[in-house]
């Protein structure tokens, strides 16, 4: 998480941040607090495989359990949840894959009622404007595992401006997701999570 950490340093400088340590339990709870503020969410993402190929969109969230990945202009992949399932959807081969949004690492952001206390954990940043959550159910490891990245900012839901994440997936697969231009509680409309269904190329 270190490179992650460090490349906010800008964003970091220019921000009102509390510089000062606070215990992991204090930090634990921030997040919870921040991410039961968080009804609904806009930003900018930049998205790195792992392969390091680079995809840059428009993400939209709003409780509960929906999420949209819009990718850039000529992508032709959307990642969607309606608030039961999460979509992958290939528009270019026609392909859809479905699971539930329980299984998805994105769970401790979609669902309100997740206590995150009983399966997350403070991962040390080595910088105190930094707040890292790692959240992982090791009864479900086929589940995947997030590490959420916060900067402390006063304006910001809890004191606490998420960042970004790195996800992994059971088979390892990292992702790492960073955004900017962060809008919280804004107006969101439900069809902003609708979608065309994909149809398979004939041959």
């Amino acid at each position: 998480m270190r490179p992650f950490a460090l490349a906010l340093g800008t964003v970091l400088a220019a921000a009102p941040v509390a510089l000062h340590a606070q215990a992991p339990q204090n930090d634990l709870a921030s997040v919870q607090r921040h991410l039961a503020a968080t009804q609904t969410m806009t930003a900018n993402f930049s998205q790195t495989d792992r392969n390091g190929r680079v995809l840059t969109g428009q993400l939209t969230l709003k409780k509960p359990g929906k999420i949209r990945f819009q990718y850039e202009k000529g992508v032709p992949i959307l990642l969607v949840s309606d608030g039961k399932s999460l979509y992958f959807l290939d528009y270019q081969v026609g392909q859809k894959q479905r699971w539930p949004i329980g299984n998805s690492p994105l769970g401790i952001l979609l669902n309100p009622e997740r206590d995150a206390s009983k399966f997350a954990r403070v991962v040390p940043s080595g910088d105190p404007r930094i707040v890292s959550v790692e959240a992982y159910d090791p009864k479900r490891p086929e589940y995947g595992r997030i590490t959420m990245i916060f900067a402390r900012q006063a304006s910001a839901p809890a004191g606490l401006m998420l960042q970004g994440w790195v996800a992994l997936d059971a088979q390892a697969n990292r992702t790492t997701v960073r955004l900017t231009n962060q809008q919280f509680n804004v107006p969101v409309a439900d069809n902003a999570f609708r979608f065309n269904e994909p149809r398979r190329t004939r041959r």
